[in-house]
């Protein structure tokens, strides 16, 4: 069988992605209705962290112990990669002893050449340009509380982020319409923004991109490694906050995203994050649930 990998989301077709979707929806009712349920069991999956982590490292480290496989933890200080060995000879070691491999890591293009030379999938769980496993969470939790999301308009607000680029990937993956307002010179990728023209708008204002939109998102202006323009991107994006009053310019089912940790009262105001709008609690609840129908898909296959 040919490994897949899981780099980006559009590494699944969209029908691969809607299966691990649905399959996300079912894996939780499974563990909530304490049904034991070990597809995984004396699996490995070896979990790379270069960047920090609280999301995706207890989502990923419950997620095979409740599949009955164990997670093993590397930082960079933990492994040759730290101390310059090269990305293809570690992927070819650690793939030959573990059964998958999660990488949180810099630049795209480790988890590009890690993959090229693993011989167990890899998956991403986050690099300064995408966050796929963040999206299948996001669309889970946007599924359970309003169905489809096939046709809607969402908004991305603030950096064009890794997390954006991961939207426009999912605007194209999913049939959604992206509006994304940010100021002039924090755009995402210019190839994706291209590649994706026909279902993105961009926007300078939040009151124009809110407008019937049915999903709105954001994120810190600051990501991890950024903190040294904390002051600068203050600047740029004082326009930027969500709060309740901008919220109610979107569809009145509307409902607000964002990926955790927040900086209350910067990207959003504390009032929104506690509005009944917002399911920030549960969308970071799912990323566990995502990612162990991600890994069944990967490892053994969806079941019928």
């Amino acid at each position: 069988m040919k490994i897949r990998h899981f780099l980006t989301l559009r590494d699944l077709s969209p029908a691969e992605l809607d299966s691990v979707i649905n399959r996300a929806i079912e894996l939780k009712r499974i563990l909530r209705d304490g049904e034991v349920y070990e597809p995984l069991k004396n699996r490995v999956m070896s979990m790379i962290f270069e960047k920090s982590s609280t999301r995706t490292r207890v989502s990923f480290e419950a997620g095979m112990a409740q599949f009955g496989g164990h997670a093993m933890f590397l930082s960079s200080r933990d492994t040759q990669l730290g101390r310059g060995e090269p990305i293809s000879d570690s992927a070819r070691v650690i793939s030959s002893m573990v059964d998958v491999v999660m990488i949180r890591t810099h630049g795209h293009e480790i988890v590009e050449e890690f993959a090229e030379n693993s011989s167990v999938p890899v998956i991403n769980a986050l690099t300064n340009e995408y966050h796929p496993c963040q999206l299948l969470a996001d669309m889970q939790t946007y599924r359970e509380h309003r169905g489809s999301i096939q046709g809607k308009t969402v908004t991305w607000v603030g950096d064009g982020n890794n997390m954006c680029n991961s939207y426009i990937n999912a605007a194209r993956q999913f049939d959604f319409h992206l509006n994304i307002a940010c100021p002039e010179g924090f755009e995402p990728m210019a190839e994706l923004l291209e590649e994706n023209k026909d279902r993105i708008s961009i926007f300078r204002t939040l009151e124009e991109a809110m407008k019937d939109s049915h999903l709105v998102v954001t994120d810190v202006w600051a990501s991890m490694g950024q903190e040294e323009e904390q002051k600068e991107r203050e600047e740029a994006f004082a326009g930027y906050q969500v709060t309740t009053e901008l919220m109610d310019l979107a569809d009145k089912d509307a409902i607000f995203m964002h990926c955790l940790p927040a900086h209350r009262g910067e990207e959003v105001s504390a009032e929104m994050m506690d509005d009944p709008r917002s399911v920030v609690f549960d969308e970071a609840e799912n990323r566990l649930h995502a990612q162990k129908a991600l890994l069944e898909f990967l490892l053994v296959g969806t079941p019928e």
